[in-house]
């Protein structure tokens, strides 16, 4: 395939690129009601820097990696999180190369980003109701571990469209060439499990095995529109070692199914943010229309029920996975990522859990979000958390099977509403 014909790659999970394609918008982040600067966050490394800084906990100093190892374990990060990712993008542009990429790992509500000889971790963690805050540690011994809130550089990037306009994250898609730098010029794109396959992990490292199926990771891209890329080069690798110093980093791989499962989690994130933020807003808004025009404090506008509701559509069907690219092969990782993924479930009495993997012809084999269990999910305002309750019994009863929808069977449906039942059961109360 030209690499002409669709021209993709991607770069990094909430990683900062140049602010030429950031698309900049922080329109009202600092305005009532959200207040995002001002707000103290209750959100996990916030959590530890404030033990931290009590004496409460320390981290120890690793002569290889620094405070990368034991900060993981403070945050309950596993290793085997571990992607990776070699374009120029982030922060720390100057020490990322092909030669010595970045380390990227996670959990459900952290986002932890190392680069080897690095002067900087990069820390992000949601915060349940503010979203995606933004942090940093010097990778200094001598210092002593001190987190600081980096919102001023971060926000260019991770509060635009590409974030649904909401502190949030991203995976990008660029050209990367043989020296790490992006050819934005020949096109960029952000990702999710909505993306077709062969269009995505251009800028990455992948370990793992897909078939047939291609995708863009492992290559180097050239500055010049004729000259098209082999992507066979990159396919089914299981190995790094004869591309950089794998001995570097906590595990030698970047699993592929990790990748996966960042591009899907990155903008679920992104949109329960942004139900929070639509409807506080919105009824901040109503609260003051119904003073101005001197109406009861409870008077409802139709606005304010439009507003909600729209921003709550688009979560459940990115939640539902609706238009979710089809595997044309099985996937499988180059570490035991899946394996302990799926230990984390939370399951129901026939055993079942929604981190319960698929990989043959989609992502999971339970087409919902495992972030509904997530505390972001759980503090969304009343008004919102009604709206879904109903939504969701309403797709899952199967009284909806409009288009977004459309796509999961009645078994699908069946299995979806008994695993939520048994164990989260008051998100599908009346």
């Amino acid at each position: 395939m030209n690499w002409t014909s669709k021209g993709l790659g991607i770069c990094a999970a909430f990683l900062l690129v140049f602010s030429s394609e950031c698309g900049f918008s922080q329109d009202g982040l600092d305005e009532p009601p959200i207040l995002y600067s001002t707000t103290e966050p209750h959100d996990a490394v916030q959590k530890l820097s404030a033990a931290l800084s009590a004496g409460e906990r320390s981290l120890a100093w690793d002569k290889k990696q620094g405070w990368l190892p034991d900060l993981l374990r403070a945050l309950q990060v596993e290793p085997t999180t571990q992607t990776l990712v070699f374009s120029k993008t982030s922060l720390q542009v100057h020490a990322i190369s092909p030669r010595n990429p970045r380390a990227l790992y996670f959990n459900d509500d952290v986002y932890v980003g190392w680069v080897p000889g690095g002067d900087l971790i990069e820390l992000s963690a949601v915060d349940p109701v503010q979203g995606a805050m933004f942090y940093t540690l010097k990778n200094r011994g001598a210092d002593g571990p001190q987190i600081s809130r980096d919102d001023s550089r971060c926000l260019s990037c991770h509060a635009t469209s590409k974030t649904q306009n909401v502190p949030g994250y991203l995976i990008r898609s660029v050209f990367a060439g043989e020296n790490g730098h992006p050819h934005y010029a020949l096109g960029t794109i952000t990702t999710d499990h909505r993306t077709e396959f062969d269009e995505r992990f251009g800028g990455w490292y992948v370990t793992g095995e897909h078939g047939l199926m291609r995708h863009r990771g492992n290559v180097f891209a050239r500055n010049d529109a004729a000259d098209p890329i082999d992507w066979e080069l990159g396919a089914n690798r299981q190995q790094l070692d004869d591309l950089f110093d794998v001995t570097r980093y906590l595990v030698p791989q970047s699993d592929l199914v990790a990748l996966m499962v960042l591009e899907h989690q990155t903008q679920m994130h992104n949109l329960i943010t942004r139900v929070s933020y639509e409807t506080r807003r919105a009824l901040h808004y109503q609260d003051k229309m119904n003073s101005i025009f001197e109406r009861a404090p409870d008077t409802t506008l139709e606005s304010t029920q439009r507003r909600i509701h729209s921003a709550c559509e688009q979560l459940l069907a990115y939640q539902f996975f609706s238009g979710e690219a089809v595997l044309e092969a099985e996937v499988t990782g180059g570490s035991t990522f899946a394996e302990t993924f799926q230990q984390q479930g939370v399951r129901d009495p026939q055993n079942r859990s929604l981190r319960d993997f698929d990989l043959k012809s989609r992502i999971f084999k339970y087409p919902c979000s495992y972030l509904v269990y997530s505390d972001a999910y759980a503090a969304l305002p009343s008004p919102a958390k009604r709206y879904l309750s109903q939504r969701m019994r309403e797709i899952l009863q199967g009284k909806d099977r409009s288009k977004p929808f459309a796509h999961l069977s009645s078994n699908d449906r069946q299995a979806i509403w008994e695993i939520l039942s048994a164990t989260k059961p008051e998100i599908l109360a009346e």
